[in-house]
């Protein structure tokens, strides 16, 4: 996410005068034009500061206009109320396998030279290309320093936003891109493989040589970019992201939460085995276990990597779609374990009406505010040890279902 710091001082005579009419017709929604010029005029100072060119700064902001669309989907966000499941099936597709293969064949040499320099598997740059834009499909159509200065002058996490439109600025400023092809999402993300501001700065590579890296055109920088992105944040070569496991029965779920991370060989001391049967090529490294659909679905041992892809998205259902996309890209087949039937997600109503059942059958979880913390989910687990349910802490709709009853 990426800043802009910018002034015009001739900015409202800039404006056509049917943004002038919309702007002074929005009332409370956009800023009043005056308002709008003194936030330019604001910007100069600090992006004069960061290297930024007064002719750069003056092409960035030349056609500017708040734009309450922008502002609008800041309120838009909806509350996360998919499984990991309805995720992961939305976005791992077999065509979305099948085309990254084909890119895969397409810039082979780009991505076998990138994991030669950085040691990141093509697959794994592949499926974050396809996770993050479609393989290029759709990158973002809102105009990145437009966005971000909108952003900024509408209040929307004013601090982080302005940094990220003063970084986009000194991005122009340097040559990288114009102005007006610097595109992305409405929160500043951009390119293929969709860079904030402040990541293009301190990840993207110039991959093709030509003296700039253009994210948004170049398959090559974008693609060497994410390596040298994933590469940074301690990517480890030639390991993957994780195993899909299965459970041996009776499993201690109880010494599992103690262990939280181990090495591979102490979980195979609790009974644990890879689903294909085949052993740990390294028993030494570190996993955590995870059941995104509790004990009754697919379950999988993390690996230090799972951890690197959630730094381009803080986001276990992230990481694993990109991780089980990159296995279909090479070849692997779906998970051996099938998701729950009939499961689904709970949004707060229905998480606090779990915890005012729970609580009315004689568990523990404070006060029912829709929130699933550490109380909740060891009533959870209190619970179904009480009905016979492995006691694996899953909050899911199946077990809203059964309390119900």
């Amino acid at each position: 996410m990426f800043v802009a710091d910018g002034s015009i001082i001739r900015l409202s005579r800039r404006l056509p005068a049917l943004a002038l009419v919309a702007l002074l017709s929005l009332g409370g929604v956009a800023p009043a034009l005056a308002n709008s010029a003194d936030f330019v005029r604001s910007l100069w100072p600090q992006a004069e500061a960061r290297g930024v060119s007064r002719s750069a700064f003056e092409r960035a902001f030349a056609s500017y206009n708040y734009q309450p669309k922008v502002m609008e989907l800041t309120g838009k966000q909806p509350e996360f109320s998919q499984t990991v499941q309805q995720y992961i099936d939305r976005r791992v597709t077999d065509g979305q396998a099948a085309k990254g293969r084909a890119m895969r064949q397409e810039w082979n040499q780009t991505l076998t030279g990138a994991e030669q320099r950085w040691g990141v598997q093509p697959e794994i740059v592949l499926a974050i290309w396809g996770m993050e834009t479609n393989f290029g499909g759709f990158m973002g159509g809102e105009n990145t320093i437009h966005a971000l200065a909108t952003l900024t002058e509408g209040g929307y996490r004013a601090s982080f936003f302005r940094e990220e439109l003063l970084t986009a600025l000194r991005i122009v400023s340097d040559g990288h891109v114009s102005a007006d092809n610097m595109t992305g999402s409405w929160a500043g993300a951009m390119g293929h493989t969709q860079f904030m501001p402040s990541s293009f700065i301190r990840f993207a590579v110039d991959y093709n040589g030509d003296g700039r890296k253009d994210i948004w055109n170049s398959v090559q920088d974008a693609l060497g970019s994410t390596a040298n992105y994933l590469n940074n944040f301690k990517w480890r070569p030639g390991e993957t992201w994780g195993y899909e496991v299965k459970l041996p029965s009776g499993f201690d779920f109880a010494r599992a939460r103690a262990m939280d991370r181990a090495p591979l060989s102490q979980w195979q001391a609790l009974g644990i085995q890879r689903t294909s049967g085949r052993a740990f090529p390294r028993p030494n490294d570190i996993g955590r276990l995870y059941m995104p659909a509790g004990a009754s679905g697919p379950v999988f041992l993390l690996l230090p990597n799972f951890d690197v892809i959630k730094r381009y998205n803080n986001s276990d259902s992230y990481a694993l779609a990109v991780g089980h996309l990159a296995d279909r890209i090479i070849g692997g087949g779906d998970f051996a374990t099938p998701w729950p039937a009939g499961d689904s997600a709970l949004n707060k109503a229905q998480r606090t009406q779990l915890q005012t059942l729970l609580a009315q059958a004689g568990f523990d979880v404070g006060t029912p505010d829709g929130v699933v913390g550490p109380k909740t989910r060891a009533a959870v687990r209190a619970y179904q040890n009480r009905v016979g349910l492995p006691a694996d802490g899953h909050v899911s709709g199946l077990l809203l279902q059964r309390l119900q009853r």
